[in-house]
């Protein structure tokens, strides 16, 4: 995951199926209501009142909604689905709160509460400072003026830090951020009391500074294997002229791009796999090398997603959610306006049986009949994404002619309607991809026996 201006984008990933939504929440006012987590029982009276806000939760909420991203009215961007890791020295001395919050609470009782993404920093803190912290997250926060990422690292420890407007940063799964200022507040936030915590148990490891990375983080095997070389590919696109060791604890954190970043360049990072490089699992390299990282998109990626915001100052309709089901290698990111009252049933209802009315389905559908005859269906593939991705900047611009002329509920009800008709275009589109590739897939069966045409 990672966040470029006012763009924000993770992939979350768990088992290979894990079925999920994309719904829109309404406000609410005039509650009075306990929120219990499924997960760990965690229990948080909730406000009275809430803007609405979108949501990709999981279809089972039995072990917590899960919904991890979206955006809410006032056009603040929430993503919460990193998990990172502390040391043991430091959990010595803050451990986790086994009913305090978790992954699963996370945007249900942050998104639909905060006016900017600064303000998401401090409400997440306010919880973590009174609830105390179930396991390590990285949360990010964006709105049309700044991104902020926090990381929780133990039970109550977190810092945040605004990232500046013409840079980019990149994390996966291990502690990312480095040095603090404390005595700059307008980049930096923190939990009370954390320079004392770090003093008083004698963690911080290094001779001078203060390094979150250094006193917080994990620099172990799985590291270098599993998270770094990951941050390594996407710093090495951004910026191929440095030379980096994709094992290397010290990847900074945030870095300026030799070039301007457009949303097809997330894409492109978020749909990688080590590409043109040895370490392609889908390349040419030896089996030893193809398999000594752990790529960006995998086969159990539940949810790619890209939380843009855009100049609010134009129309109503800054904020579009880029969503992406099935393996982001295979399938689109379906962009949709957050200024919204509804999404469209194929991505509001999900059955538990395989459908391809259902864009959760659909997606993984193609997703594993490309990947079994890769090497003769993934142009096919690449063309169809290439030609959605065209389609959606000409709709986008075409909306947002539009949306000029509208204000109020008249510009959501057009918005809401445009997300349905974007939704049937990829549907349609996905379908004639699917049913044209096995229709080409009966003749790479390999029971098949060429002697007499009639037979």
């Amino acid at each position: 995951m990672g966040f470029i201006d006012g763009l924000l984008f993770t992939a979350y990933r768990l088992v290979a199926i894990y079925p999920k939504r994309f719904l829109v929440q309404p406000a609410v006012s005039g509650r009075k209501e306990t929120y219990v987590s499924p997960f760990n029982q965690l229990t948080v009276p909730l406000p009275e009142a809430g803007y609405r806000y979108t949501a990709t939760p999981n279809a089972d909420n039995s072990e917590g909604p899960n919904e991890e991203d979206g955006f809410n009215e006032k056009n603040v961007g929430e993503s919460a689905t990193e998990s990172v890791y502390a040391n043991e020295r430091v959990l010595a001395y803050d451990p986790f709160v086994k009913n305090g919050l978790a992954e699963d609470s996370m945007t249900t009782l942050v998104l639909p509460f905060i006016d900017s993404a600064r303000d998401g920093v401090r409400y997440l803190g306010e919880l973590v400072k009174k609830y105390g912290s179930a396991e390590g997250n990285g949360v990010q926060f964006n709105d049309a003026n700044e991104v902020w990422y926090m990381e929780i690292v133990t039970g109550h420890q977190w810092v945040a830090v605004r990232i500046p407007d013409d840079c980019y940063a990149v994390a996966a799964n291990q502690i990312a951020i480095q040095n603090i200022d404390f005595n700059d507040p307008d980049n930096f936030m923190w939990a009370d009391g954390i320079q004392e915590f770090v003093a008083d148990n004698q963690l911080n490891p290094d001779e001078t500074g203060w390094n979150f990375r250094h006193i917080f983080g994990t620099d172990t095997e799985k590291d270098h294997h599993y998270n770094t070389p990951r941050v390594w590919f996407a710093q090495r696109y951004l910026d191929p002229e440095i030379e980096q060791d994709p094992e290397s604890p010290e990847l900074p954190f945030i870095r300026k791009a030799s070039r301007k970043i457009s949303v097809e360049d997330i894409q492109y990072i978020l749909k990688s796999h080590y590409n043109e490089t040895k370490y392609d699992p889908l390349g040419h390299g030896n089996e030893h090398d193809k398999k000594t990282y752990r790529a960006i998109s995998l086969s159990r990626t539940a949810n790619s997603h890209i939380l843009q915001m855009r100049d609010n100052q134009t129309n109503g309709a800054a904020g579009v959610e880029w969503i992406g089901f099935g393996v982001p290698s295979f399938c689109p990111h379906v962009p949709f306006f957050t200024n919204a009252t509804d999404t469209d049933a194929s991505y509001r209802e999900l059955p538990k049986e395989m459908s391809l009315d259902s864009a959760y389905w659909l997606y993984e559908a193609l997703a594993m009949v490309v990947e079994a005859h890769y090497a003769e269906f993934i142009q096919a593939d690449l063309d169809y994404q290439k030609e959605l991705s065209q389609w959606a900047r000409t709709k986008i611009r075409a909306v947002d002619e539009h949306a000029k002329t509208l204000t109020g509920a008249d510009l959501t009800a057009y918005l809401t309607e445009q997300n349905h008709a974007i939704a049937t275009h990829y549907n349609q589109a996905t379908k004639k991809l699917l049913a044209d590739l096995t229709t080409q897939g009966t003749e790479l069966s390999q029971l098949t026996f060429k002697m007499d045409p009639n037979l």
